[in-house]
């Protein structure tokens, strides 16, 4: 397929600025791949299209504040500091994107606040990418402890056009989120509450994790036509064996295996076994899902409503058909459906 075909307009008013006032009253599409069905509902109401037997798989990845402001030696300029990744964690070396790029060449040193922490810059990796070592004499524990108190939530400016507020680091984060490493929330598992898992669970549905670090490659712009040039960022995952057992027994006993956000379905769909059953593993995954394709774990997906041309929408659209995924879409901006990570959510049956 090609990057025009995925190429509409979305109001800017239905970019969402700021999440639902409760995670499960989001509003949710419900899409039916068998009859082209579109049902409208609530998150909450999610519980009615599952029972016994079936496997919801969450992604635990926990968003770190990943946006640091610091100062450049000598001039005091002030830089915008985004960690992308830790690259060594004995030297302490990070991928990061460095704003304005122009300020900044290697062997600068910023100093970030009355801390401790101190950087320099050591490579040029993209226009605005370097590798920065931190030079910070603490613990590795101390060292995060002072990342977390100087970095802001990293919600992408790009979209949701305002500044970061205090609640957003409670609630760009899912309830389940465990083991630190996203740049940026699986944004699918946001609707969910500690009262809608216990529902699901009464009703005898298994929540069981994966961990996929979210990178900011998921969100960065395609530049070519032909989508099959295009090349994903590395993101690291972990598949544990617990995992893998209840979905293999959820496929055997032809129940629904529930990818929550993409994330989710392109981590599974990254670790198959020759029959078609899923396989404990952990590595580094830069798959690209884009129509057509055959899914082999994942048989539903919960996802939110993406933005025109991006990755997201590719791979929804490869799981619920190009043709009914652009109907939804339409029907969503006609019903005033609210978009990206603070918006709504789209269960793909």
């Amino acid at each position: 397929m090609k990057l025009s075909d995925f190429k509409f307009e979305v109001p800017k008013k239905l970019i969402a600025l700021h999440p639902a006032d409760n995670r499960d009253e989001s509003r949710l599409m419900v899409v039916h791949r068998k009859t082209g069905e579109i049902e409208h509902r609530l998150f909450k109401d999610i519980t009615d299209y599952f029972g016994e037997g079936d496997v919801f798989v969450m992604n635990n990845t926990k968003v770190f504040p990943a946006r640091l402001y610091g100062n450049k030696e000598k001039t005091g300029a002030k830089i915008e500091v985004f960690l992308l990744r830790e690259l060594n964690q004995e030297l302490k070396l990070w991928d990061v994107l460095v704003d304005p790029a122009r300020k900044i060449r290697v062997g600068n040193k910023l100093y970030f606040g009355d801390s401790d922490l101190v950087a320099e810059v050591i490579d040029n990796t993209t226009s605005r990418g370097r590798t920065i070592r931190f030079l910070f004499d603490g613990s590795e524990e101390e060292f995060y402890k002072t990342i977390d108190t100087l970095g802001e939530t990293p919600i992408l400016k790009e979209f949701i056009d305002r500044k970061v507020e205090p609640e957003d680091r409670e609630r760009y984060q899912t309830i389940f989120a465990e083991h630190v490493g996203a740049v940026a929330a699986p944004t699918a598992g946001l609707h969910f509450t500690p009262h809608l898992l216990r529902r699901l669970e009464l009703k005898g549905v298994e929540v069981s994790p994966i961990t996929l670090h979210v990178g900011l490659g998921t969100f960065r712009q395609v530049d070519v036509e032909d989508l099959t040039k295009h090349k994903m960022d590395s993101e690291n995952y972990d598949i544990p064996q617990k995992t893998v057992d209840l979905v293999n027994e959820s496929l055997d006993n032809k129940k629904r295996v529930v990818a929550v956000g993409t994330t989710v379905l392109k981590t599974i769909e990254s670790s198959v076994t020759a029959n078609n059953r899923l396989k404990v593993s952990s590595g580094w995954t830069d798959k690209f899902i884009i129509p057509p394709y055959d899914f082999k774990i994942a048989n539903t997906l919960i996802t939110n409503f993406h933005l025109p041309e991006s990755t997201l929408l590719m791979t929804a659209s490869a799981f619920g058909g190009y043709d009914l995924i652009m109907k939804a879409y339409k029907e969503a901006i006609k019903e005033k459906y609210r978009f990206f990570s603070y918006g709504d959510a789209m269960l793909i049956l």
